[in-house]
């Protein structure tokens, strides 16, 4: 598997991806066209898009990230790439990437970047979440030959107890989403937390 993932994280990939301020600036630039990412600009998800927008801003200003994973992260010693895969629209990664940026910045060995899932759609074929393409996926690679490390997504186990409600019919669209952003909204990366706490001390065990 590690081959063909370093096939996919080559250098020009890593090249093309965005930084977090790219990223920013790429959606100030479509919504001034009228655009969101993708290729559905339709109202309903430019909508989602300012929506999102204002989420991912209340995130840069409240999400902190805790000691035991600010402790973790310092404690990398080789170089990491961590690749975010995502889009604009998306109302999980407006809930969760606004910690990924605030992690990076605690050890000058990570490269944080993020690529823009419908125009990968090959790397996002290997990090399918029971067969569905969801996003945002966080993938920790080896700074040196792009292996992956670790993957983590779409969003906290307990965020995602309510996607598996609504798969099997037990929760209308609706009310899934209203149940989501409640849970994201009491939960303030407290479980992002932990659960990326773990990841990096499996990484490093």
């Amino acid at each position: 598997m590690n081959a063909t993932m370093t096939r996919l994280f080559d250098e020009s990939r890593i090249a093309k991806a965005m930084s977090y301020a790219e990223y920013w600036a790429l959606i100030e630039k479509l919504l001034a066209e009228g655009k969101t990412t993708g290729d559905d600009h339709s109202p309903a998800m430019i909508e989602y898009t300012k929506m999102n927008v204002q989420r991912l801003k209340r995130g840069d200003m409240q999400a902190v990230v805790s000691p035991p994973l600010a402790e973790a992260i310092k404690a990398i010693s080789k170089p990491q790439v961590w690749v975010v895969l995502t889009e604009w629209w998306c109302g999980d990664a407006a809930q969760n990437i606004a910690l990924f940026p605030k992690m990076a910045a605690l050890n000058p060995k990570i490269t944080l970047k993020f690529l823009l899932r419908d125009e990968n759609p090959d790397v996002m074929d290997a990090f399918l979440t029971n067969g569905a393409r969801s996003i945002p996926k966080f993938i920790v690679l080896d700074g040196e030959n792009h292996t992956v490390l670790a993957h983590w997504g779409p969003r906290p186990a307990y965020m995602q107890e309510l996607a598996v409600e609504y798969k099997a019919g037990k929760l209308s669209k609706d009310d899934f989403q209203k149940a989501l952003h409640l849970r994201y909204a009491q939960d303030k990366y407290r479980a992002l937390n932990e659960e990326m706490t773990a990841l990096f001390a499996r990484i490093a065990s």
